[in-house]
């Protein structure tokens, strides 16, 4: 293969806590020089001409467009009778906010929904919904609308009886904005952002048509700027539950009593995770707690006695007590409490009483992650969206009383569960920890170690590994290839503390764990070295970053996406203060030394063979700066040995983001790229098209 093109070594050095840290490649962060976008433009030129002359990616785009052109169901609120969906209907290029009526135990797969919201409709195809929240009578719905993947919405709202009229308000700033309705559905508390701002998110309260320049300030008692305040309201509006999100294992939650305009803390400054609900009685919270509990454990706690003096955790009641199963979200259903459970990954569904006793279980649903329980506590029935790796996302009805679950709405699709093979596997990592593994492939494929393998991973931010239907693994097993996930420290798989294993100082425990999956998997004569490819995105490119530069033998190829690859300078992009609290933050000597040892980008050594590296990154991502891939791209493409055989790629769009809202005819053209670089690599000329 040709040379990539020639890249410029600059000589910036900086001088860190005692340690000289070179940073040849730092022109490349600045997106809006020209001599960056003229080595964009060569490094993208350089990638088509080596993608688009081989044949399978044909095959591979077209695989891929037929599985992600079905509906696909993204989130769903019900509402009295009325069910809001965020979804993609079949052959659309980008998701749309839809109204039905609910019929109980009615299967309504193929019906017409009603398009509240169609982002795209103004002529950008890139236009994406973001969040929504519907207020308690489902009559009218906000929600953030943002342009180019870049997640910075605009709130809008939008009459579920009369779509076609003028849309009501528009806030700018809203990012990921957390709405609380108030009961009658006249305004709302929410969240915003000081204008242009990545920071300091703040709680407001708008009044419908009320010029939103005045909408007072309610709460900004941040522990620092990067807090993250989440938001409820109790149906009788008195109460209203702030949960801050201090870091990645710190919840401060607070309650603002409305009648005597009092603010109350019920938790603050302590490392754990709290998650609350307003009980249907308007008098109790519910909700999970890591407090003395890693796995969790499910409380309540009496809103009444903050009326006489705050209650400290010690005075909370414990309903259900820490075991092996983690206990993630709580949902009030009627009289009952519906948690989600998880065991390695796999998620059930427990009806419990007020009282913490077991009712049952929604088991039926099979080897599954829940996406969301959409629950109508006054009538006691919920929606639970189903996902896993044999189909697409599915919406169940169930009902508080009984274990029956009713298929409520499903997208048909040519991938079923007896056509694959999904095993969970265990192995043991680098200190003798053992990681759960998933492992997915045709039926009619035996891995052996001609299989060509994708080794998947993320470990981080408290995110399980769990079943999750994916046209890029759809594609890939039946084609004939295995598909494995591992379920690194860092997630949420074993609870808080399988969490903390895995962040800040014990991050190098993510990469063991990630390289022992790998060694594992050739060590079962399930695949090779030279039928092995890691993918991650984000966090997960960080991991194969990593995998790479420390163990650059694991693997024949890599597919790096949105990754964070210079731990040194990532705070000062973007949002990216937001991870020290996960990561560590340089500016301290004690958490740079952590950084400094395995931070990617300076740990590319010259004369090294590195795999093959298709790198992706986009313009528009406002999570992690597009400058981290460019860099790494150069650094692998001066410093490896054998980039006539394994060459290091750059993709990086003009108009994407991190990937939200991504249309499908963008994200079918990225996983193909990806695949066909992948299976080039691999020696493998599959048939994605069977």
């Amino acid at each position: 293969m040709v040379n990539p093109p020639p890249t410029l070594r600059g000589d910036d050095v900086d001088r860190l806590h005692g340690t000289d840290v070179a940073d040849p490649y730092r022109w490349l962060e600045d997106t809006a020089d020209r001599e960056v976008r003229k080595w964009l433009t060569g490094q993208n030129t350089f990638t088509r001409q080596a993608l688009d002359s081989l044949p399978e990616r044909s095959a591979w785009h077209q695989r891929l467009v037929s599985l992600m052109s079905r509906p696909l169901v993204g989130a769903v609120q019900l509402r009295n009778d009325t069910v809001i969906m965020l979804e993609r209907l079949a052959d659309a290029d980008q998701s749309v906010l839809t109204v039905r009526r609910f019929v109980a135990g009615a299967e309504v797969t193929g019906s017409e929904p009603v398009v509240l919201v169609d982002p795209a409709a103004g002529g950008d195809a890139t236009a994406a919904i973001d969040w929504y929240e519907a207020s308690p009578d489902g009559a009218l719905v906000a929600y953030g609308t943002s342009i180019g993947g870049t997640e910075r919405s605009i709130l809008r709202i939008v009459a579920t009886d009369d779509p076609a009229a003028e849309h009501i308000e528009d806030i700018p700033d809203t990012r990921a904005c957390s709405v609380a309705w108030e009961p009658d559905g006249s305004g709302f508390f929410y969240t915003r952002y000081p204008a242009g701002e990545e920071y300091d998110r703040t709680v407001r309260h708008h009044r419908l048509g009320a010029d939103w320049r005045d909408d007072a300030e309610t709460w900004a008692e941040l522990p620092n700027p990067e807090s993250w305040p989440d938001l409820k309201l109790s149906q009788d509006g008195r109460w209203l539950l702030v949960s801050v999100e201090v870091g990645w294992s710190r919840t401060d939650v607070h309650v603002l009593d409305r009648h005597h305009d009092r603010w109350w803390t019920i938790v603050s400054g302590v490392e754990s995770e709290t998650r609350l609900e307003f009980a249907v009685d308007g008098l109790n919270l519910v909700g999970m707690t890591t407090i003395d509990a890693s796995g969790g454990r499910l409380v309540r706690i009496s809103l009444p006695a903050f009326g006489d003096a705050a209650r400290s955790a010690g005075d909370w009641i414990t309903l259900v007590a820490e075991r092996d199963a983690v206990i993630s979200s709580p949902h009030v259903v009627g009289d009952e409490i519906w948690i989600v459970a998880t065991s390695d990954g796999i998620d059930t569904v427990e009806r419990r009483s007020g009282d913490g006793s077991l009712l049952g279980s929604l088991d039926s649903l099979g080897m599954i992650s829940v996406l969301a329980v959409a629950a109508d506590r006054d009538a006691g029935r919920a929606l639970v969206v189903r996902d896993s790796f044999d189909g697409p996302p599915s919406v169940w009805h169930a009902a508080a009383g009984t274990d029956e679950v009713v298929r409520w709405w499903e997208a048909h699709g040519d991938v079923k569960a007896s056509e694959m093979s999904i095993r969970h596997v265990t192995y043991a990592s680098l200190d003798g920890t053992q990681i759960g593994m998933f492992l997915i492939h045709d039926a009619d494929v035996t891995p052996d170690a001609t299989t060509p393998t994708i080794l998947n991973g993320y470990g981080g931010f408290a995110i399980a590994e769990t079943p999750t239907w994916s046209p890029q693994i759809a594609a890939w097993c039946s084609a004939g290839g295995l598909y494995a996930i591992a379920q690194l420290r860092g997630g949420l798989e074993h609870g808080e503390d399988w969490h903390l294993a895995g962040n800040r100082q014990h991050k190098q425990n993510v990469f063991d764990d990630f390289a022992a999956a790998a060694d594992w998997l050739v060590e079962q004569g399930l695949t090779s070295r030279a039928r092995m490819a890691i993918v991650g995105r984000s966090n997960g490119g960080l991991l194969v970053g990593a995998a790479l530069t420390q163990r650059p033998d694991l693997c024949r190829a890599v597919w790096c996406g949105v990754p964070l690859l210079d731990m040194i300078r990532f705070p000062q992009f973007l949002i990216a203060r937001l991870w020290t609290s996960e990561y560590g933050d340089p500016e301290i000597a004690e958490e740079f030394a952590w950084l400094h040892a395995y931070s990617p980008y300076h740990h590319v050594e010259s004369g090294t063979c590195y795999p093959a590296v298709l790198l992706t990154a986009a313009e528009g991502d406002s999570r992690v700066h597009a400058g981290h891939a460019r860099k790494m791209t150069a650094a692998l493409q001066h410093a490896s040995s054998c980039l006539d055989t394994k060459p290091v790629l750059l993709i990086e769009e003009r108009d994407a983001g991190h990937g939200v809202g991504k249309p499908v005819s963008l994200r079918a053209a990225e996983v193909a790229d990806a695949l066909t670089f992948l299976s080039w690599q691999l020696g493998w000329v599959p048939s994605p098209d069977t």
